[in-house]
């Protein structure tokens, strides 16, 4: 496979256990907290932030151990993406479809293709991501693909040329590569890997969003780019594979939304202390500790979920990579259960996001709301990414289990 224009130009930290991966992730939003607020409030893009997440090593955590990555659990990266999220929720969100395309080179890659973008990661290299297209609400059905306008067709000298303009293209701004969802022509989905710096490739940042507004969410333009077939994937063999769940990706971003919910809860608390003045008692106020509970148990029951569902995924790829041939149909129902499961979480973490940080305010009382705390942030935040993936299809699926015993037969976009 040809060598890009992406090898890293840094030394990358190499991480070896899940505990060493904690501790890092730790670090890294110790630093990027400190100037959070002023890159929200300046909409100053986190160029510097995300180098070093590259050169901390947090972008090749799930690589497998068989390519030299230290495949932390699922368990691991939910919590590596609450530390991150609760720091500052748009970085938490950025890498969040690197990820997933890692997940899906492992699942969907050739071994050429594991070897050479598996390399590429550890040795720092991003990937953006350009799915999501106007006009087009994800691809569930032949309907939905030939809607769309993004095409990868054949060239002459045994290649492709890619057309096409996606919009919320998180991340595609600071990416060495970005994977592009398209149509092929015979109607089915591929997802192409494209060097950032291609010919034909522009990024636009045009992300105007109230909330996340670091993100670089804007728009990615393809004008009859070459592509080399190594970097196409054949996302649509994932509907011909009942394990290749929505849950891992689902979990990643209520991740983002507990972090912004402790964030917030957090900083009620700090203000409404030193509020008292920094030598007062602990604040002794009936209603405001009763309102604090109530706050602090909804925090508390979305990050146990949010555990509790990172374990039950990491139980589902076990039993992937282990058994599933000689349990196909147990491991199918079990994936179906895990993505009702996330999509529970889901909810309770949507939920729990805007209520802490519309409740700040509530709490800390109106001098709180003076600008130059910024803290609506972690509102327009919250309910900026809680729009991603809107919660009422979890509710109608856990709703159908639960009163008609009814499963989902899609569990892709669950």
């Amino acid at each position: 496979m040809t060598q890009s224009h992406t090898e890293s130009l840094t030394t990358v930290r190499q991480i070896h256990s899940d505990e060493e991966a904690l501790q890092i992730a730790r670090e890294y939003a110790e630093f990027i907290k400190q100037e959070a607020s002023e890159r929200d409030r300046e909409r100053r893009l986190p160029h510097k932030e995300l180098k070093r997440l590259s050169e901390d090593g947090l972008l090749g955590l799930i690589v497998p151990k068989t390519y030299g990555g230290p495949g932390v659990s699922v368990v691991t990266l939910a919590e590596v993406f609450r530390l991150i999220s609760e720091a500052d929720p748009s970085i938490g969100q950025i890498p969040q479809n690197h990820h997933m395309f890692i997940q899906m080179l492992e699942i969907l890659g050739t071994e050429e293709q594991k070897k050479f973008f598996f390399t590429q990661v550890l040795n720092g290299a991003q990937f953006g991501n350009a799915m999501s297209e106007r006009g087009v609400r994800g691809v569930k059905s032949m309907k939905d693909v030939a809607r769309m306008q993004t095409r990868l067709l054949p060239s002459e000298d045994g290649g492709f040329i890619l057309t096409g303009k996606k919009y919320y293209s998180t991340g595609a701004l600071f990416s060495a590569w970005i994977p592009v969802l398209a149509a092929d022509e015979e109607e089915r989905t591929v997802v192409v890997f494209v060097p950032h710096d291609a010919k034909g490739v522009t990024v636009i940042d045009d992300w105007a969003g109230i909330g996340q507004r670091t993100t670089a969410s804007g728009t990615v333009l393809l004008d009859q780019v070459k592509i080399q077939k190594e970097w196409v994937l054949s996302h649509w063999k994932r509907f011909e594979m009942p394990h290749y769940s929505g849950a891992f990706s689902q979990i990643m971003h209520a991740a983002v939304d507990v972090g912004i919910a402790r964030a917030a809860l957090q900083d009620a608390a700090d203000y409404v202390r030193n509020q008292a003045g920094p030598s007062a008692e602990p604040v002794d106020d009936s209603f405001l500790l009763h309102r604090f509970g109530q706050l602090g148990v909804k925090l508390n029951a979305a990050e146990a979920l949010l555990e509790q569902c990172a374990r039950a995924i990491e139980r589902e790829n076990e039993l992937i990579r282990n058994e599933f041939d000689s349990r196909k149909e147990e491991i199918t129902e079990l994936v179906k259960h895990t993505s009702l499961l996330v999509a529970s979480l889901k909810v309770i973490a949507t939920e729990t996001a805007i209520e802490l940080t519309n409740a700040l305010f509530e709490v800390a009382g109106t001098s709180s709301m003076d600008a130059k705390y910024n803290y609506d942030r972690h509102w327009r935040n919250a309910r900026i990414h809680t729009l991603h993936d809107p919660v009422r299809w979890k509710l109608y699926h856990v709703g159908n289990y639960y009163l008609n015993g009814v499963l989902p037969q899609n569990q892709f976009n669950l």
